[in-house]
This record gives C-alpha cells, sequence and structure tokens, in this order.
C-alpha cells in the first residue's frame, strides 16, 4: 500500500495532469478497490483444502474465525451445529466465573473448634469446614503452604495439646454429586477424572489413581502430624457444639488458578470452579444450578446458546453441546478482558500447545484451550498481535477423526498458517 500512496498526486498536482490521466487513475483506483473488496472470499481457500484434507469430517466438524477489529467472519463452517466439546468447556466455565469472581477471590478453608479450650484441651471436635479449594497441596501451580502442617500451627498458636473429640470435615458447600453419573466409569478411576468435593486434597489421587474419599487420607495425614508435634487426638464421639474460629487457610488467588487449570486442563480444578460460580453468589455449589447460571448470563450478553447444554465444567461428559457460535460469542466478549486471554497457553511455549506451531512463524502468536478426547479434538482461542492482544477469535471442533488426532492437528496448523501468514 505504500508503493501505491507514492504514485498518488496531492491535490494541487492533479490539476497539472491531463483529464485522460486523470480518467485512467480513477478507473485503476476503482479496481483496486474492487479487488480489495474481493479480498475476503479468498481466505475460505484454506477452509476448503482442510475439509477435503481427508483428515477431519466435514459434517462431524465446526470451524468459525473472526476479525474482532470489525467483526468479519474470516471462515465459518456448521457453525450453529452442536458438538461435543472436550475440555474447551473449561473456557466457558472460567469466562462465567470471571466477571463474578474477580481476579482476587480466595477459597478460605477455616479451621473450628466446636468447644472451649480449656488447659490446653479442646474439649469437643476440630473441624475442618471445606470451601470448594481445589488447590490444597494439590501438587502444581499454585502451590500453597503444606495444609496439615498449617493445621498444626494454628492448633499450637492456640496452645491445644489434646483434642477430645474427632476430626470432623464439613463438605457441604458443594451439594452436588462428586463424580457426575454422565462421566465414563473408566475416567473416574483415574486422576484426571477423580470427583470434586467441598473438601478436596492432594488433588483427590494418590498417585494417578483417583481418591475417593480425599477426606480420610487428610484425616491419616493429620492424625500423623498431630502425634509428631505432640498434640493429642482422642478421638471421642461427642455432639456436636457452636462452631468457633481458630484460624483461615486461604488459597492463591483465583486467577492463579485459572491460570493453572486452563495451562494444564486440570479437571478437577474445572469442577470447583464451575461449582464456585454459584457460591460466590451466596448459593449452594450444585453443578446444575451452576450450569442454569451460565447459560442464563450469556444468554443476557446476546450469545446465541440454541443447541448448547452443559453438564459439566471440565468437559469430561460426553453429553456436553457446544456450538462454534456459542464459543465464538463468548470468546469475543472476554477478547478485551487481559486475564483471560492470558490464562490461554501460548502455541509452541505452554501447556498443552508447548509443541503445536512451534518454531512456526505462529509460533506465540495463537493462544487456545484444547480439547482432546477418543476420537475429537477441538480448539478455542484467539490469534494475538505483537502485543499479545487479541486479534481474531478461533474456534475450531472436530467430533470425527478419519485419521486420528496427529494428523488433524497438523491440518489445523496449515489452516492457521495459511490463514495468518506472518
Amino acid at each position: 500500500m505504500n508503493n501505491f500512496n507514492a504514485g498518488l498526486t496531492t491535490p494541487g498536482e492533479k490539476e497539472n495532469i491531463p483529464k485522460p490521466m486523470n480518467n485512467y487513475m480513477t478507473r485503476l483506483f476503482s479496481v483496486i478497490l474492487l479487488l480489495l473488496s474481493l479480498l475476503p472470499s479468498f481466505a475460505t481457500e484454506p477452509l476448503e483444502r482442510l475439509l477435503r484434507s481427508g483428515k477431519i469430517d466435514p459434517k462431524q466438524s465446526a470451524l468459525l474465525v473472526t476479525d474482532l477489529s470489525d467483526g468479519r467472519v474470516i471462515d465459518a463452517h456448521n457453525t450453529s451445529a452442536p458438538f461435543i466439546p472436550a475440555s474447551i468447556m473449561k473456557c466457558v466455565t472460567i469466562a462465567s466465573l470471571l466477571p463474578e469472581s474477580g481476579t482476587s477471590y480466595r477459597y478460605q478453608t477455616r479451621i473450628l473448634a466446636d468447644a472451649p479450650v480449656n488447659k490446653g484441651t479442646l474439649e469437643g471436635n476440630l473441624i475442618i469446614e471445606g470451601a470448594g479449594d481445589p488447590s490444597i497441596d494439590a501438587g502444581c501451580e499454585p502451590a500453597g503452604p503444606d495444609f496439615v502442617q498449617e493445621v498444626v500451627k494454628i492448633l499450637k498458636n492456640k496452645g491445644i495439646k489434646r483434642i477430645e473429640g474427632k476430626v470432623i470435615i464439613d463438605k457441604s458447600v458443594f451439594t452436588s454429586p462428586a463424580i457426575h453419573p454422565t462421566w465414563a466409569a473408566a475416567d473416574t478411576k483415574q486422576k484426571y477424572g477423580t470427583g470434586c468435593h467441598g473438601f478436596n486434597y492432594r488433588h483427590n489421587a494418590t498417585g494417578n489413581q483417583a481418591v475417593a474419599d480425599p477426606s480420610a487420607l487428610f484425616r491419616r495425614n493429620l492424625a500423623t502430624a498431630l502425634s509428631s508435634a505432640g498434640i493429642t487426638l482422642a478421638g471421642k464421639t461427642l455432639e456436636e457444639g457452636e462452631r468457633k474460629e481458630l484460624g483461615i487457610y486461604r488459597s492463591a488467588q483465583i486467577d492463579e488458578i485459572m491460570r493453572s487449570c486452563m495451562m494444564r486442563s486440570d479437571n478437577l480444578f474445572a469442577e470447583a470452579l464451575l461449582r464456585t460460580l454459584p457460591v460466590v453468589s451466596g448459593k449452594p455449589g450444585d453443578t446444575t444450578e451452576a450450569a442454569a447460571m451460565e447459560i442464563d448470563y450469556w444468554q443476557k450478553k446476546g450469545v446465541p446458546t440454541e443447541g448448547v447444554r452443559i453438564i459439566d465444567g471440565s468437559g469430561l461428559s460426553r453429553t456436553n453441546r457446544v456450538t462454534a457460535d456459542f464459543m465464538g460469542g463468548i470468546l469475543t466478549e472476554m477478547s478485551d478482558n487481559p486475564d483471560y486471554a492470558s490464562f490461554l497457553p501460548l502455541a509452541g511455549q505452554e501447556g498443552t500447545l508447548a509443541s503445536f506451531l512451534k518454531d512456526t512463524p505462529l509460533d506465540s502468536y495463537i493462544a487456545m484451550k484444547t480439547g482432546s478426547m477418543n476420537g475429537i479434538q477441538c480448539y478455542a482461542g484467539y490469534k494475538l498481535d505483537e502485543d499479545f492482544v487479541p486479534t481474531h477469535v478461533i474456534v475450531l471442533i472436530l467430533n470425527a477423526l478419519p485419521k486420528g488426532r496427529p494428523a488433524a492437528r497438523q491440518a489445523f496448523a496449515n489452516y492457521l498458517l495459511e490463514t495468518f501468514p506472518q
């Protein structure tokens, strides 16, 4: 465009050009404008190549790419068809919670006594009131202090040397079943499919195996630590009394938990974040309630929700359904939120995108959440500029992979490189 502008004349110079030359320049300029107006039609060629590649099933696929500067649709395919989203459901979960919680919200797990402390003896029960915090000793970022040792420290600071009652875990903050009934049984035995409780501990897993009752694991570890610290746990069955606070264990800020969730595609974190949505509004942490709140929120924002079905927060359920229009609408709404965009892994650099587009012109210029299941590959996120500001929304949902995930990923990488030549 600079070379073309260099050939134009100023208004004063134009008067010295013969009339035929003026007509020629006018016609040339009109032709150039016409060609420029047709450019968007050429953007469909990469999409056509993707659809004809044999590496995806066009009937079971949806794609949407829009320009955030003017809302122009670059490419669109099956955008209103509902498909299984897998882990890009986490984009919906966090986009729905972030405006309500803000970035500075912290989970507060309270340590309580239900009886007086008399001469170093807690004459009742020690109560741990769960807040749904998924990050307690989870073995990943954001890492906080050891929870068991923090409880011991609180007891010692209160001069407690003996507990007559038991250690009671209050998990009532979340009212839904820990494991959603639509999850595959094989998944729920694994760490990635562990249940979400009102009190979560050590990612509710031992090694790669899910733990059905993380409270029991915590009680065992606490009993050992109490004994080592010289605190006796008598374990008597006593009637519960009025609760009084001994101390509070606070999580990292919720934006750090959200970022960790997206970078590592953590299902437990996502489920806890979904149930936290009603909690921050003063309601019980129910999954169904949270899903209804999400749909209502995005409908009021004008995001198309027809055909959308939200079952969980992580995408583990194969009964979830989203459309590319729905995902694209949410990403568009969140595009001016710098915190949200920063949660998404950078292509070639981070998390689940560490190897995707690495050492290509788009390395670090694409930020997306991935979603993978058997026969499914999805992406949702942004094209970025050099300041990491979103310029385009990108959504790809593939529910049938004729050649497998690696082939589909490569085909999509080729599409992006063609659509966004640097």
